[in-house]
């Protein structure tokens, strides 16, 4: 175990370095989900958790970013929507409360917060979908960068993890690289690490665990659903486009549609903006997953769930599921040591 350890924390080195953690598994930021508990127990458990501001206010999120400060002493970060209307206001408060790291997602940053976040010494991290955007971020300055499969859940894009792994780790190698959608085991872990990743992001990994306060009934949602379970929502006409969403099947998929429904009918009668009916929709999804998670409507509400939700079987401590994440990578690497000393001989 000590020598594939070993070989494991060279493999992940350049992530640890940049995250200052033993390991580089990233907790995925879900909005009501992550927050100052389960982000705090995640860096504790020698991960480095994501606080999801989402649709938070400045002073709401200074008091989540202080909660979660009181409950750890090891570095986090912070997610910010870049669409959210006080954005540099949210960044001004990461840089006032001494964040290490800031995630901006959502759709391409402004410079001026990548400048004003890295003026003030925080690094600063962004998703990136392509490879010709993934260059344009660290011509920009970002620090580091997420690519993030189809296979992940909550807002996704069109591209498989494996696909995108294959297409951007080659090719972005100045700046450390994270994968995340789908993943749910250690081997997927180390596999990645193997084709240049710096570390690995999981979401739906921790939804389940003990210090997680999300609501029993989401969590039994949870363990009770398979990989299958988690659809991707339907977009209805072309003219009205929606990030696509993936969250297990229930009645409240068939209320996003007649949600869209709706809201283009509005549209072609001139009763509403095209874009601020696109907004109704993401605030559609921001209530509809309030229910599911603070409320536990599971049935009504959004269960917004990754493929790997198949996996997560039980409710455990953060402490245990890193220590099962990192073993199962340690096991891979014991197990091929053993078949390649058995050819050998």
């Amino acid at each position: 175990m000590t020598k594939s350890l070993d070989q494991l924390n060279r493999l992940w080195a350049r992530g640890c370095d940049f995250l200052g953690r033993p390991t580089a598994i990233m907790g995925g930021a879900m909005s009501w989900v992550s927050d100052a508990s389960l982000v705090a127990a995640i860096s504790n458990a020698g991960g480095f958790g994501v606080l999801a501001c989402g649709s938070m206010g400045p002073d709401l999120l200074e008091k989540e970013i202080t909660a979660t400060q009181e409950k750890t002493s090891h570095p986090f970060g912070v997610n910010l929507i870049t669409l959210h209307p006080e954005l540099e206001a949210l960044a001004r408060i990461c840089v006032k409360k001494g964040v290490s790291h800031v995630v901006l997602a959502g759709g391409l940053p402004p410079r001026f917060a990548i400048d004003l976040l890295k003026g003030a010494g925080i690094k600063v991290m962004c998703f990136a979908p392509t490879v010709a955007l993934a260059k344009r971020l660290v011509r920009a300055g970002v620090d580091a960068l997420i690519i993030e499969g189809h296979e992940a859940g909550g807002h996704i894009g069109p591209v498989a993890t494996g696909v995108l792994a294959q297409e951007m780790l080659p090719e972005i190698t100045d700046v450390p690289v994270f994968v995340a959608g789908g993943i749910g085991r250690g081997e997927s872990i180390l596999a990645y690490l193997e084709m240049g990743a710096s570390g690995c992001q999981l979401g739906t990994r921790f939804v389940c665990a003990h210090e997680s306060r999300a609501h029993p009934n989401f969590k039994q949602a949870f363990m009770r659903a398979a990989a299958r379970d988690a659809v991707v929502s339907v977009q209805l006409d072309s003219r009205f486009p929606v990030i696509p969403v993936r969250a297990l099947a229930n009645e409240g998929m068939q209320t996003f549609l007649e949600a869209q429904r709706a809201l283009i009918a509005k549209v072609d009668q001139g009763e509403m903006l095209l874009k601020d009916a696109q907004l109704e929709i993401e605030h559609f999804w921001a209530g509809a997953l309030r229910r599911a998670v603070v409320e536990g409507d599971v049935v009504h509400g959004s269960v917004m769930a990754g493929q790997s939700v198949g996996m997560v079987t039980k409710e455990e401590s953060l402490q245990e599921i890193i220590e099962s994440l990192v073993g199962q990578a340690c096991h891979a690497l014991e197990k091929r040591a053993l078949e390649m000393a058995g050819f050998a001989a």
